[in-house]
């Protein structure tokens, strides 16, 4: 594990906010063009690429907490306040672990609002 903990450790902090940033800008294009003249001709499902894209960011956010949390039970002998780099490691991933949890919602609270959301329908 200790050699996997640096990569483990950016993916945990950064992994859920990137996912989340991919799901909402494609949701956002899905959404759009389902409206257009183009998208219409095509027969575009936006319900069903909206959950597919939650589902999908879902699972990853889920994959980004788990690293967080095994970065964390590694280093939970160190003090968040502790020598280079294990005690940074350690504050990255107890904040992680938090800001996933959050991530994990606002994914879902994305796509559920996309889903329910009229729009141009």
């Amino acid at each position: 594990m200790r050699r996997y903990a640096e990569p483990l450790q950016w993916f945990g902090l950064f992994g859920a906010a990137l996912v989340w940033t991919v799901q909402l800008v494609l949701g956002y294009g899905v959404a759009q063009t389902a409206c257009m003249p183009a998208g219409l001709r095509w027969g575009l499902d936006v319900d069903t690429w909206e959950i597919a894209l939650m589902v999908a960011a879902g699972i990853l956010v889920l994959l980004s907490e788990a690293a967080a949390v095994s970065v964390f039970l590694e280093t939970r002998s160190t003090p968040h306040d502790g020598p280079p780099p294990w005690g940074r490691r350690h504050f990255f991933a107890a904040g992680a672990a938090l800001g996933n949890v959050l991530f994990l919602m606002i994914v879902l609270l994305s796509g559920i609002g996309a889903i329910y959301h009229a729009g141009c329908r």
